[in-house]
């Protein structure tokens, strides 16, 4: 699913959010904000961008 997600992303330019637990999915991300009791923490911008087949679960 995240590969698809990260094609429309690509191919169509969209913006998607992804709401999740799992940190490591945010390393495919453009960007991620981090929650904190309710309120943005952190905004973290990456740099190089990580495939989602490159992603471990």
């Amino acid at each position: 699913m995240l590969g698809v997600l990260e094609a429309v992303n690509r191919e169509l330019g969209t913006t998607t959010l992804v709401i999740t637990h799992n940190a490591d999915i945010a390393r495919m991300a453009h960007r991620s904000l981090h929650m904190a009791d309710g309120r943005i923490a952190r905004e973290v911008r990456n740099e190089a961008r990580v495939p989602a087949l490159s992603l471990s679960w």
